[in-house]
């Protein structure tokens, strides 16, 4: 059984203030389609799915913490167009969802929204080969998820992810003294150690909030034969898809043929 890790340190109000930005999303265009998932007493997580025409595959896909799944109307057709249905997580407190977010509520969260990924997959007859994916925060609920079920994934797929979630800490410039290895957090790297499925890695060369040893770290770390990073040139944190947009769907594009 996979190990459970303490994320009590990263719970405490002044330390989440500096990580979640949550907002709210306007109600959805009628051609939206909403998923809301029951993840505590009364609170539900309310995710897109965006499928692609002739979809083979699906990503399930976790953001970054100032996004919202409603921001992800405008650039799911860049999936879809490579035949790749998309299904956008929210967390609680964000886009349409209630609930307040922590890191222990997104962790926990990402197992009931890919049970319910599964769940439309059976019902709506569309092909089970699913792929993890997470930006930047949401690193964290797709490793969490791979870490815990990749004998059900194709593989991982991390954007600007992190290894160890106390330098994320000093990188968004936390003001407040953190006691050395008090509480796990979000121990990305130690999960890598255990994940043996394909693993991509895309992160910005001139990225200075997540920097790319981060990214380095991850690779060296993931068990997967077949693991691979993709450096972004001339891309920041917030610009890699705008400024990297072809070679980042390439990858993606590539990774997905390979391992489908």
């Amino acid at each position: 059984m996979a190990a459970d890790f303490d994320t009590s340190l990263f719970d405490r109000p002044e330390v989440s203030h500096y990580i979640f930005y949550p907002r709210r999303d306007p109600p959805p265009l009628d051609d939206i389609a909403l998923y809301p998932v029951e993840v505590g007493e009364g609170i539900s997580v309310v995710c897109r799915f965006y499928p692609a025409p002739e979809g083979a595959v699906t990503i399930l896909y976790f953001h970054g913490n100032g996004e919202t799944a409603g921001d992800y109307d405008l650039v799911s057709s860049l999936y879809t167009a490579l035949g790749i249905n998309l299904f956008v997580a929210d967390y609680r407190g964000y886009g349409l969802s209630s609930g307040e977010p922590t890191m222990s509520h997104i962790l926990h969260d990402a197992h009931p929204i890919f049970a319910r990924l599964r769940e439309l997959l059976r019902e709506g007859g569309y092909p089970k080969a699913i792929f993890v994916m997470g930006r930047s925060l949401g690193s964290a609920p797709a490793i969490e998820v791979a870490f815990r079920s990749q004998d059900a994934l194709q593989g991982l797929i991390v954007e600007s992810g992190f290894s160890d979630a106390f330098r994320l800490l000093s990188y968004i410039g936390l003001p407040i003294k953190i006691p050395p290895h008090q509480g796990e957090g979000f121990p990305n790297g130690e999960k890598m150690r255990s994940i043996r499925i394909p693993t991509l890695l895309i992160h910005a060369a001139e990225d200075h909030l997540i920097p790319l040893p981060e990214a380095e770290e991850l690779l060296r770390l993931c068990a997967a034969e077949g693991k691979r990073l993709v450096v972004i040139p001339r891309a920041d944190h917030n610009t890699l898809m705008l400024v990297g947009k072809n070679q980042y769907f390439q990858a993606i594009e590539e990774f997905i043929k390979r391992y489908a």
